[in-house]
């Protein structure tokens, strides 16, 4: 297939040069007078031939693709943006936003019959981890979930969306589970003389802050919460992986190596890329199948963005943000699968 499609598009290629220098050379060479001018009608008929030959590319590269699989990459963990709040946090996060994107874009392209997400995540934000569930939901074709190093939380809570989820034997799957974390900074707040100042409207507007005690009132409040997420993730899993409730909530939150994974449900096989792309090929009723990994887009500006965010990373800033906190979630507190 990958022989036939290069081919093709080669001859489109060819033709829209052609096209190109046929119109270019009677307007650029054949009409001006003069040495000059032939040389700049040259110049200018070579420029057209360049232009015509990337349009035609494009239009090659779209009709007849070498690949039939789209292949999307959740690495590292889980945000919104792959960030982490007010200061950058460690390079390499997932950013929901880019990976729903390539999704979407994966969908919309003729060429991609199958999605083959890739997942080495610890896990993550709740909500940013069911956005890129919902999108692989919403892919129009088979979709297999390949667990690599590791797929735990909000990675699982993803790779149970997906019609087959592959793991290799040393793989860290599972823990299904939520947490949430806060500091209690109040006796370090005695010690310096610090006192916290109440200043709020509604009972629980400030419960987690870090420079108070919490009351029973609202540690209850924040565990309800967490509950909540908890719950949503076992159903997510129970209808994703046809697990019953109870085998789900027996796992207690506990991470798994690939051969216990799949001997309790959680991942259909145990096998490589290779493997993968067999039970993709088989899916589509190819002999095989071919994979393009489908990347981010992002403007200039964006990228130069996220170039400075990995300096400042790397004279301190990822230490900095440990004790920055996050401007997400509850006051003082932040919910994450993981």
């Amino acid at each position: 297939m990958a022989d036939s499609s290069a081919a093709k598009r080669a001859v489109v290629v060819l033709v829209g040069v052609a096209v190109a220098l046929g119109v270019a050379w009677p307007l650029f060479v054949e009409v001006p007078g003069g040495n000059l001018a032939t040389l700049l009608g040259i110049v200018l008929a070579l420029l057209a031939a360049v232009a015509g030959a990337r349009i035609a590319s494009r239009v090659a590269a779209s009709r007849f693709a070498d690949y039939d699989v789209a292949e999307v990459a959740v690495e590292g963990p889980i945000t919104r943006d792959g960030g982490g709040g007010r200061l950058p946090t460690t390079p390499g996060g997932a950013s929901a936003d880019d990976i729903v994107e390539q999704i979407d874009r994966a969908d919309e392209d003729p060429a991609a019959e199958a999605l083959l997400l890739k997942l080495n995540t610890p896990g993550g934000q709740v909500v940013p981890s069911d956005d890129i569930r919902v999108a692989a939901e919403r892919f129009d074709g088979p979709t297999v979930a390949y667990a690599t190093d590791v797929c735990a939380s909000g990675g699982y809570w993803i790779a149970s969306g997906c019609d087959a989820i592959f793991a290799r034997d040393g793989s860290i799957v599972g823990s299904i589970g939520v947490i949430g974390s806060r500091v209690n900074a109040a006796e370090l707040a005695d010690k310096v003389g610090l006192e916290y100042e109440r200043l709020a409207a509604g009972e629980y507007k400030d419960a987690g802050a870090p420079f108070k005690e919490m009351s029973e009132s609202e540690r209850e409040y924040l565990q309800g919460i967490i509950d909540g997420y908890y719950e949503e993730f076992v159903e997510r899993v129970t209808d994703g992986r046809e697990l019953d409730d109870e085998q789900v909530r027996d796992t207690e939150a506990r991470v798994y190596l690939g051969g216990d994974a799949l001997s309790i449900g959680l991942v259909d096989e145990l096998g490589t890329r290779r493997d993968v792309k067999e039970r993709l090929a088989a899916e589509l009723g190819e002999d095989e199948v071919e994979v393009r990994e489908f990347e981010p887009e992002r403007a200039l500006m964006e990228r130069f963005r996220r170039g400075s965010a990995t300096l400042a990373y790397s004279f301190g800033a990822g230490v900095a943000s440990a004790f920055a906190g996050d401007d997400g979630g509850v006051e003082g507190v932040e919910f994450e699968l993981r």
